[in-house]
Order: C-alpha cells, then sequence, then structure tokens
C-alpha cells in the first residue's frame, strides 16, 4: 500500500474514504470491503460514489494506456 496510513492524521473522514477507495479500484478493485463501502456511504452518496469510481476508472485507464505505449510527462514544462 501507499502509507495511506501513515498519513490518515492529514486528512478527513471524507477524504480518507476516497483515498481507501481509489487506492482499491487501483490496485485490487475487488477487495473494495463492506467496511470500505461503509465509509464511502456516510461521506458521499450514491451518485458521487459513481462519479468517484468513474475518475478514477478513466485516471486508471489512461496511466495504463500510457504507460502500454511509454509516453511520458517533461517535468517543469510550463510552456506546453
Amino acid at each position: 500500500m501507499y502509507h495511506l496510513d501513515q498519513h490518515a492524521h492529514e486528512f478527513s473522514a471524507r477524504e480518507l474514504a476516497a483515498l481507501r477507495f481509489c487506492e482499491l479500484m487501483t490496485t485490487d478493485a475487488r477487495e473494495v470491503t463492506e467496511e470500505v463501502w461503509s465509509a464511502l456511504q456516510a461521506s458521499f452518496d450514491d451518485g458521487e460514489i459513481v462519479e468517484l469510481a468513474a475518475v478514477i476508472g478513466v485516471m486508471n485507464d489512461l496511466n495504463r494506456f500510457a504507460d502500454a505505449l511509454k509516453i511520458t510527462v517533461k517535468r517543469g514544462d510550463t510552456n506546453g
């Protein structure tokens, strides 16, 4: 995992719920537990959860697409 628990104190309960969901969708989507789902439902309505899942899924897809095509981004280039 990405040390989320070490930095949990820096985030609200709502942010942590979204971050945990994102982490699981990215690493192993089948491992979204009832605990994770309950935390999401405590902080987000159904539409917001669907939107989170859609955005996370699209970003994961874009990352895989870029990785497969070996697309890199120049760091620090702000002029396009």
